[in-house]
């Protein structure tokens, strides 16, 4: 997918692929759970750019996954979902 903007200072650009950050209790299966919440959704995800990294004090874990999205309507459907886990306690 190419995207291509008269003004590349614009911000978001649809469609597009945009990186999501997901954190929540370390422990808890989280970079398996997040591609399937966000797949049962309806999002597609790029399951190669699924990255975790560990808090400091190793109770948080932060989940990075890219996520394709048509429009800015399916972009926050993809936070919403992360939103709706339980565990899943903020997404940037």
């Amino acid at each position: 997918m190419t995207v291509h903007s008269d003004n590349p200072d614009h911000g978001f650009q649809f469609p597009g692929v945009f990186e999501i950050t997901a954190m929540g209790p370390a422990g808890r299966g989280l970079e398996e759970r997040i591609p399937q919440v966000l797949e049962a959704a309806g999002i597609p995800v790029l399951r190669e750019t699924v990255a975790s990294r560990n808090s400091s004090g190793g109770k948080f874990v932060s989940i990075r996954v890219s996520i394709e999205a048509a429009d800015r309507g399916r972009y926050e459907a993809a936070h919403a979902a992360l939103r709706a886990e339980p565990d899943i306690k903020w997404t940037l």
